[in-house]
């Protein structure tokens, strides 16, 4: 395998080959509530770090703290203000971003429902893509997208999702992020009245931290579970329509969680 080097950024060791491709994601708990949740939040076209925060979801918190915001220069900027991050960029792209709490109806482009409404008219185009990688926007945002672009194209009845993600923490990012896109793939599905097919996964930059060796160590040694099911419980007719009690999910029954820090 590839042999440690220096992060160039968090100063945690990491291992990274470029570029695997397909997994199995059952071997460790993935934290589903935190998925849907931050999914529906950028489905709001959110980048409030504490509207997520009050769905007991706190996985944007430390980017969107005070302490944060002011080491990147962003001091006039309310906490929690994440700036242009994925929901703005999938639902006003190239709109001008102000603040976490302006009104941005109608302006830039709603990429998410160009995708729908795609997926509906011409299920063949080779053009169905959302990308949040806005060079634009990147100097005002609290972290530039991982997961940049996605492509959705549909076969025989079926709409399947590639994702291409620049810089995956395979410990912990790299599970939560297939978890995420399967979601969204299944939900996209549901209101084009499709089946989800296939999730393909492609990675930039996959690292594993040194701190996450021995946890990842342990989950391989462990046999994968069948994966769950996904049950939508009522007929969505728009994306932003979907709550997180439209959902259940049936037959996850992972091994126990393996504790890994998070690189902030």
């Amino acid at each position: 395998g590839p042999e440690p080097h220096p992060g160039p950024r968090l100063g945690t060791g990491v291992c990274s080959p470029l570029g695997p491709q397909r997994f199995s994601s059952t071997k460790e708990r993935v934290f589903w509530k935190g998925v849907l949740e931050e999914l529906l939040w950028f489905i709001k076209g959110s980048t409030n770090a504490k509207e997520l925060s009050s769905r007991g979801v706190k996985i944007w918190d430390a980017n969107g703290s005070r302490d944060f915001l002011d080491s990147l220069g962003f001091s006039s900027r309310q906490e929690g203000d994440l700036g242009p991050v994925y929901g703005f960029q999938w639902r006003h792209f190239g709109a001008d971003y102000k603040d976490m709490n302006s009104d941005y109806s109608g302006q830039g482009v709603d990429q998410l429902q160009k995708v729908i409404d795609t997926i509906k008219t011409n299920p063949d185009d080779r053009r169905i893509i959302m990308c949040a990688w806005n060079p634009k926007d990147l100097p005002l945002m609290a972290l530039p997208p991982c997961h940049a672009l996605c492509q959705f194209y549909v076969v025989n009845g079926e709409l399947s999702c590639q994702l291409y993600q620049r810089s995956a923490d395979m410990g912990l990012g790299v599970p939560f992020n297939i978890a995420s896109y399967a979601l969204l793939t299944y939900m996209i599905a549901h209101v084009t009245s499709l089946q989800p097919g296939d999730f393909v996964h492609t990675l930039g930059d996959a690292h594993v931290y040194l701190n996450h060796i021995e946890p990842l160590k342990t989950q391989l040694q462990r046999e994968p579970r069948p994966f769950p099911k996904l049950r939508i419980l009522r007929k969505v007719e728009r994306i932003d329509d979907f709550t997180a009690e439209d959902f259940q999910l049936e037959g996850y029954n992972p091994h126990p969680a393996i504790k890994m820090e998070m690189a902030v």
